[in-house]
């Protein structure tokens, strides 16, 4: 027999490195607008330095999260998992007509299928993508006197604005499925206190309560 408890399962850390990435990464999309001119919000010069302190601040919070993710054991929660399909298949069509999400929350399985896909190429791709180019520019002098520099700092230029609007593109769909929760602003929510109501055996109930490992409410 199971039911529903309020546990947090999001770690103080965890929804400090949540906040602080977003932060950041909406910092360095405005100011990377302003330094391609497509708004004049932000002076050019201040754009450039916001833009790189920012960077230099992101790169930092992820090399200590991944870190952290190793020591915690919480990598594993971004391995690839079974049923990625049925859950497109439930955002694409189910979800329009109420059918039951096929994934259920655990303290073991934060995300599903599709969220475990989308993080991982997100930190093995799109990230390292931004880190290398975005590096190889603020290094440009280093490098300038090669005769392939100006195609080189075209190139690098290049694929760092693909990057940044995939970074872009991804912070938009996750923007939209924090509202495909059981109100527009659950997952908000949770991820601000922590807790989420999931469901617990009986054995899993005195387990938590006996070793203190999660908090619950």
């Amino acid at each position: 027999m199971s039911h529903k408890r309020d546990v947090m399962i999001y770690s103080r850390y965890e929804r400090f490195w949540h906040w602080s990435q977003a932060f950041l990464i909406f910092t360095l999309f405005f100011t990377g607008l302003a330094i391609h001119g497509t708004h004049h919000l932000v002076p050019f010069g201040l754009a450039v330095k916001i833009h790189t302190n920012a960077a230099l601040a992101l790169i930092a919070l992820w090399v200590f999260t991944t870190f952290w993710n190793f020591t915690t054991g919480q990598w594993r929660q971004y391995l690839f998992k079974k049923g990625v399909f049925k859950v497109i298949r439930f955002y694409a069509w189910g979800i329009l007509f109420g059918e039951p999400h096929p994934y259920k929350k655990s303290l073991q399985r934060k995300q599903n299928a599709l969220q475990s896909l989308a993080y991982m190429t997100f930190m093995t791709l799109i990230g390292p993508a931004l880190w290398s180019t975005g590096i190889a520019y603020l290094l440009y002098n280093s490098w300038s006197h090669y005769a392939w520099s100006t195609t080189g700092l075209w190139i690098v230029a290049l694929l760092h604005t693909a990057a940044a609007f995939a970074m872009g593109a991804f912070v938009v769909i996750h923007v939209y499925m924090t509202t495909t929760g059981k109100t527009p602003l659950h997952y908000v929510r949770t991820m601000i206190t922590g807790y989420d109501s999931i469901e617990l055996s009986e054995v899993e109930e005195a387990y938590i309560e006996e070793t203190k490992s999660a908090e619950m409410r």
